[in-house]
């Protein structure tokens, strides 16, 4: 790709695409332009990655044809009003906070813009993302096939509607901290059992890694997989019926109502 692209805020989640990309070998770390606030952010943004990084947003913008905004979703007004007169005619403009709609970057910007909306996940960093995204009327296919094959490049991508990007953070913007939270707690049984530390996050973490593979790549239900598992009058069944007992389905789904109220709430604040 010949593209230059810019990420104005350089926070986990920037870096973790940031890291993404590069690993990847989609660009090459010159093609990257990043900032952030602290000095600090910029120091060990540059050393990690060997990219360009600044405190002036201004900066990125006007260099970059691809610009992610990387900032959180109540400063994206004030960050716009900042850089929409330097930005490029042709620059894809793309949000990855929860909340912002197409609507209010192309009123932000007061301009007939190429504005693409999306929620990644921290998994990009491993090269194992997964991306939504959704594009208003300006961006061809042509930017859309392109700007896919960025976020391909650290993970896998989904084209929606936007009338459900509202879902996507409760599904996998957000879902990671629930999975390491369930990781720690396997591994605080095997630790309990005798493992040591160590040995229990790693048998815990490949656990939770096969299974999603034999989810994905298998092509059958989670149940089917599930029922597999479980032999007739044997140990998995009884922690099932465990799980089962103590909610944890039903404590998932809160989370994940608790998260898209949220997230609506976010949208409801970012768009009057």
């Amino acid at each position: 790709m010949k593209r230059k692209i810019g990420f104005i805020g350089c926070g986990k989640m920037a870096q973790a695409m940031i890291g993404g990309i590069l690993q990847s070998n989609t660009v090459v770390p010159q093609q990257i332009v990043a900032s952030a606030q602290s000095e600090e952010t910029i120091d060990k943004a540059a050393a990690k990655f060997q990219i360009q990084v600044t405190a002036n947003n201004r900066l990125v913008a006007e260099q970059a044809d691809i610009l992610f905004l990387a900032i959180k979703p109540n400063i994206h007004a004030q960050i716009i009003e900042e850089i929409k007169h330097v930005i490029k005619q042709e620059a894809i403009i793309i949000t990855i906070a929860a909340g912002i709609s197409l609507k209010f970057l192309e009123d932000s910007f007061n301009r007939q813009i190429k504005a693409i909306r999306s929620m990644p996940n921290t998994p990009s960093l491993v090269g194992e993302g997964m991306s939504a995204i959704c594009a208003n009327d300006f961006v061809t296919k042509e930017e859309l096939a392109e700007v896919i094959h960025v976020f391909s490049s650290f993970g896998k991508v989904e084209v929606i509607e936007e009338k459900l990007m509202n879902a996507i953070p409760a599904i996998s913007g957000s879902s990671p901290a629930y999975v390491y939270m369930f990781i720690e707690a396997l591994a605080d049984g095997g630790v309990k059992n005798g493992l040591s530390r160590d040995q229990s996050y790693h048998l815990a973490a490949q656990a939770v890694l096969g299974a999603a593979k034999m989810v994905l790549e298998t092509g059958k239900h989670p149940g089917e997989l599930k029922d597999e598992v479980c032999t007739p009058g044997g140990a998995t069944i009884e922690a099932v019926a465990e799980l089962e007992k103590n909610g944890l389905r039903a404590a998932v789904l809160a989370a994940m109502e608790s998260c898209t109220v949220k997230t609506n709430a976010l949208a409801q604040i970012n768009n009057d």
